[in-house]
């Protein structure tokens, strides 16, 4: 659903609402002689209502589970997240890791160690080199200021090529409120969340159990909508902290302030969850996926994320290939129910399929399309009402060249002692 609210673009991230403060620091966690910015803390001067989504991986890096278990226990109020290690599968030190990156930090803050988010992102299966973390956590506390959103916008990311914010204010309830919001990721994304984390703040006033349904509703229709190589992160997480700072009354579940608040949360999040596909790792086109005509809401998901992860289609993309035939194969063997005589797609608006069959558009035409850095295929299968939208990438060889091994960071993790 669209976001109706006028809202007025601002700038400052996640310090850009009431209240809030961030703060990074470089602690070489990947390469300790790196100068970039890798260590990053978000702080509410002021109590929040917290909620959250994470990966649906069965295999879930420690910082995930420490933030869950975290964020049902007490009212988070800091975030602290890293790149350059994932800290998954790295068993129990994993774990006290993570526990004791927020022990110091709320130690710092003077909160209890239950009120401080832990995430990382980077590379699975390393330990998290604490020799060279846990001596700039007190500087990362000590550096929070209400004009630090871009340093931690930079510092989350890995093979991203740019930050990744937002800031929106908008009247709600009678009062203005704000957003901020980053997000980083760039490879490992598909539906069901993506290897992305995404760190939104906000000064609305907003009861515990509206704000977790508005974040899981928002969510599934911006981070669950897009997929760029089809494989899924250890590490995904939303966080959304809420202080209170706009002097609006709390706003209960249910409420026509409650719907509005979703909505501008999807709003942020579908710009985050579009910015990351747009910065994949080595992607040269971004592609809407949109399916209409299915018999049931699952059936179009179905179709929309078998074309939309197919690495064929995926790779005609790439060529500039308007490869219908990818295409409908790929419809095909979604498992939804759909009538080949009856499939219709179009590129743009051109159809290149009609009936099932080759249509009347020139490929020439059509390839000028797919030569584009965007377009969109629809796809309609006149069975039924129900729709579908996913954003989605070609697939190209520097990908693959991109990602063909991390073996160097695990020589400096060697070098390290930690393996």
């Amino acid at each position: 659903m669209p976001f109706k609210a006028a809202i007025t673009r601002i700038k400052g991230g996640v310090c850009a609402p009431r209240g809030f403060q961030a703060a990074a620091v470089s602690a070489g966690i990947k390469n300790p002689t790196d100068p970039r910015l890798d260590l990053a803390l978000i702080y509410s001067q002021h109590p929040c209502t917290a909620a959250g989504t994470f990966t649906t991986n069965r295999v879930k890096a420690a910082p995930v589970k420490v933030s869950q278990a975290y964020i049902k226990a007490d009212n988070v109020q800091a975030i602290v997240a890293n790149s350059g290690n994932a800290n998954a599968c790295t068993g129990v030190e994993g774990i006290s890791d993570a526990r004791k990156t927020a022990y110091v930090i709320a130690k710092e803050l003077r909160l209890r160690q239950r009120q401080i988010a832990v995430c990382s992102t980077g590379v699975i299966g390393l330990p998290m080199p604490m020799s060279r973390i846990e001596p700039k956590l007190p500087e990362l506390a000590q550096n929070l200021g209400p004009k630090n959103g871009e340093d931690v916008a930079r510092a989350i990311m890995t093979s991203d090529t740019c930050k990744k914010e937002i800031a929106i204010a908008f009247d709600l309830g009678g009062h203005r409120v704000r957003i901020g919001a980053c997000a980083k990721g760039a490879g490992m994304i598909c539906p069901s969340m993506a290897t992305m984390l995404c760190f939104i703040t906000t000064d609305a006033n907003v009861s515990k159990s509206c704000l977790q349904q508005a974040v899981q509703e928002a969510v599934e229709t911006s981070f669950n909508r897009i997929t760029i190589d089809g494989d899924m992160s250890t590490n995904d997480t939303v966080l959304v902290l809420a202080n209170g700072q706009s002097g609006m009354p709390t706003i209960k579940r249910n409420s026509k302030e409650c719907r509005q608040m979703r909505e501008a949360l999807n709003y942020v999040m579908l710009k985050m969850a579009k910015a990351l596909v747009r910065d994949g790792e080595r992607v040269t086109k971004f592609v809407t996926v949109e399916v209409k005509g299915a018999k049931t809401y699952l059936d179009a998901k179905k179709v929309a994320e078998a074309v939309a992860n197919s690495a064929l289609v995926k790779s005609s993309w790439n060529g500039n290939d308007p490869n219908w035939g990818r295409i409908i194969h790929a419809v095909g063997y979604s498992r939804a129910m759909v009538r080949e005589e009856l499939i219709d797609i179009h590129i743009n608006g051109k159809a290149a399929c009609h009936g099932g069959l080759q249509a009347k558009t020139s490929m020439d035409t059509l390839r000028n399309i797919v030569a584009k850095d965007e377009f969109t295929i629809t796809i309609n299968l006149n069975l039924g009402k129900a729709e579908y939208e996913v954003y989605s990438s070609d697939l190209s060889p520097e990908y693959i060249d991109f990602n063909r091994s991390e073996y160097a960071y695990w020589k400096q993790a060697r070098k390290d002692g930690l393996v």
